[in-house]
């Protein structure tokens, strides 16, 4: 407490209105392979749409049913967190973008464009031999137009009107007086013609195929200076002929940010196209639009330079801004092939490893040839076109050994992988399932998981054709070939059989995993209800996606599957009813109050909302103040799942009773909450007695 030693008025403020926080009782975790997406990364999915653009659609390719259990089970929850698993054969998809220079010339101002006029026809041509104008583009840059000299005069012509959408012109910096005009078409096939003139007198110059070329003009007369009319004029300089030696070629190498097959360009059955392409949409000057589509379609689109940094970016996509905007569909890095274009090489610095190239500039009325070494890559662009992405693999391991170790993932490594990741209390995961996999090395490690972690159930099922009512209950007491053990935790629920269901990704019935439904079934209970009521029954069990069982279940199936100590919770196609989860327990095999699911999930609650709502109180006194605080949080949070049917009765006891001076001295704080659960009607017993007309029956 402060001390106050002169007069005045304070004001104290204290919070002391402390409650049980809510905690989302519907999170589900799902583990399973996919052919795009992040890997071993539990990635928050909030709907269908959602999974499918993140993880790719469903296919029978994809071992197990990880991406179909999680479209059936997101119906019914908007809080689901997808684990994709991969094995060391995973490799990204790629994409070689290739690059090139544009066509250039040399301006030496002179006195252009301050004592004297210069007139200009422009002519270019793309990569396909398409002009960029119907007749060649005329311009004026008259005199006076550049003031302070020759550099001034520079900027003004490479600063002008001309078209940026076909023909660009830059102002060198490294020399101060040399400005470049530059074709905005950059490759193999592009042109940049250019007539210049002294005067407004445009006329041809006879040169052929509509192409112009600048010639130095004596201001006075208007006539080419020299006995013979020479070009000073560069064009396409990019290609096999320039780059000589080690120097045959330059690619923006992009691949996809994760790996997986579904990134790879392709067609699909209907005709529509697949996968990922990358698009190069030209610009004017230096720019290009990349664009990154998916499935034929646009999904992304970048405003590229390969000059507008110093530093080309390596894993983002340069807006040639302060912002360099992330793509979530690819990254990408600058190669050189050299001689061998299969052992691409990294080109950590762009412009200092790719300006050897230049551009080969011709200097003067003689013709002289030279290379332009301040150049420094000014003109290189990607070239117009689209590539397509290839070579990704979805990393699904041909071994089933290998597929159950992807699966299961490594606790050591950080961050965890496979299935490890759900052990995360930041995800607060209660339910989770690997759908399709009934590997028994699988399933034991996330029976496991739920135990250690005790956050959430885990979900399993017997394989696909198991056989008889008995081949699945001898499966589960682990008395056949594919499972050896016997399933015995009250942090695990087993379903049977599996259940027949219309696949919209591929248009045909499909068999699935019952533990989809057991898993669907109870986030639907939270919905309608609460996690302690039971996700079973004609109210909260009943099934309208699928449309059959892959066994038809008697009363007799139904009372071998659910007592004797077996533990199968039966999935029952009622002739009238429909089919319906028939079934509420856990793996647990001794007969206590945890052998049911809706205890269980309903003492996960409970632990998650003490741990939660208490937390604050560690390293507070150990008093009286401090044990009566933690009774004020928990007794109405109790008291509320009373109210709402979880429990008949609890009691609370934090005091001097469990805090013992013994466990005072430990540092420890006690606190005792018991519980009576609500336990469910499973078996209702109508007793019907027949009595003699003069019996006496009570009553109206």
């Amino acid at each position: 407490m402060p001390n106050y030693v002169s007069p005045g008025v304070f004001v104290i403020e204290k919070d002391i209105s402390q409650y049980a926080p809510t905690i989302n009782s519907s999170v589900v975790g799902i583990v399973g392979f996919a052919s795009k997406g992040p890997v071993n990364k539990a990635t928050l999915i909030t709907s269908p749409n959602q999974l499918v653009d993140t993880f790719g659609p469903p296919s029978e390719n994809i071992t197990g049913q990880g991406l179909e259990g999680s479209i059936e089970i997101l119906e019914q929850t908007n809080s689901m967190y997808y684990v994709r698993a991969a094995g060391s054969n995973a490799a990204n998809a790629s994409a070689s973008v290739p690059i090139g220079s544009c066509p250039a010339i040399e301006l030496s101002a002179g006195s252009y464009g301050t004592d004297n006029a210069i007139y200009l026809k422009v002519q270019v041509t793309d990569n396909n031999g398409v002009s960029g104008f119907s007749t060649p583009k005329e311009y004026s840059i008259p005199a006076g137009t550049g003031t302070g000299g020759q550099a001034a005069a520079i900027k003004k012509i490479v600063g002008g009107s001309l078209d940026a959408a076909k023909v660009g012109c830059f102002f060198d910096t490294n020399t101060s007086t040399t400005g470049y005009m530059v074709g905005s078409h950059a490759g193999s096939g592009t042109v940049l013609g250019v007539s210049a003139y002294s005067t407004a007198a445009f006329t041809d110059d006879g040169s052929t195929a509509g192409l112009y070329v600048l010639r130095e003009m004596d201001p006075g007369s208007g006539d080419p200076i020299g006995t013979t009319a020479q070009p000073v004029s560069a064009v396409q300089a990019f290609g096999s002929t320039f780059l000589a030696n080690d120097l045959s070629g330059i690619m923006y190498q992009t691949q996809s940010l994760h790996p997986g097959a579904g990134y790879n360009a392709g067609t699909k059955s209907n005709g529509d196209t697949s996968g990922n392409s990358i698009e190069i949409k030209n610009l004017a000057g230096p720019y290009v639009n990349l664009v990154v589509n998916e499935d034929g379609v646009a999904k992304e689109n970048f405003k590229v330079s390969l000059v507008a940094n110093t530093d080309f970016v390596e894993d983002k996509i340069n807006t040639g801004s302060l912002q360099n905007l992330t793509s979530d569909t690819i990254q990408g890095s600058m190669f050189f092939s050299g001689a061998d274009a299969a052992s691409p090489v990294a080109l950590t610095s762009f412009p200092s490893k790719i300006q050897t190239i230049g551009l080969n500039v011709l200097h003067g009325a003689s013709g002289a040839a030279g290379p332009e070494a301040s150049v420094n890559a000014r003109f290189a662009k990607m070239i117009t076109g689209t590539t397509s992405m290839s070579s990704g693999d979805n990393g699904i391991p041909t071994s089933t050994t290998d597929q159950n170790t992807a699966l299961i993932g490594d606790a050591s490594v950080d961050p965890k992988t496979g299935m490890q990741s759900l052990d995360d209390e930041v995800l607060n995961i209660s339910l989770a399932i690997v759908p399709g996999i009934t590997a028994q090395t699988v399933q034991n490690a996330l029976i496991t998981l739920a135990e250690s972690t005790q956050a959430f159930l885990a979900v399993v099922s017997p394989p696909y054709a198991v056989g008889t009512v008995q081949n699945a209950i001898d499966w589960s007491n682990g008395q056949t070939d594919t499972r050896t053990a016997a399933i015995t935790s009250n942090y695990a629920a087993i379903y049977w059989p599996w259940v027949q269901t219309f696949s919209v990704n591929d248009a045909k019935d499909r068999w699935y995993d019952p533990g989809i439904y057991g898993i669907r079934q109870m986030v639907h209970t939270d919905a309608v209800s609460d996690p302690w009521f039971a996700p079973a029954g004609f109210i909260r069990g009943r099934l309208n996606r699928p449309t059959d069982t892959e066994v038809k279940l008697n009363q007799g199936d139904r009372d071998s599957m659910y007592s004797g100590g077996n533990v199968l919770n039966p999935i029952v196609n009622f002739v009238r009813q429909g089919i319906t989860i028939f079934g509420q327990r856990t793996a647990q095999r001794n007969p206590t109050a945890l052998d049911r699911i809706n205890v269980r999930r309903l003492l996960i609650q409970v632990r998650k909302v003490i741990l939660e709502s208490t937390r604050r109180f560690v390293f507070e006194p150990n008093d009286e103040f401090t044990w009566s605080q933690i009774e004020g949080v928990l007794n109405p949070f109790l008291d509320d799942i009373r109210r709402r049917r979880g429990i008949t009765q609890f009691r609370v006891v934090c005091d001097e009773t469990v805090n013992t001076p013994a466990r005072v001295d430990r540092n420890e704080l006690w606190c005792k909450v018991l519980i009576k659960p609500t336990k469910t009607a499973e078996i209702l017993i109508f007793e019907v007695n027949l009595t003699n007309q003069s019996a006496q029956l009570g009553g109206a």
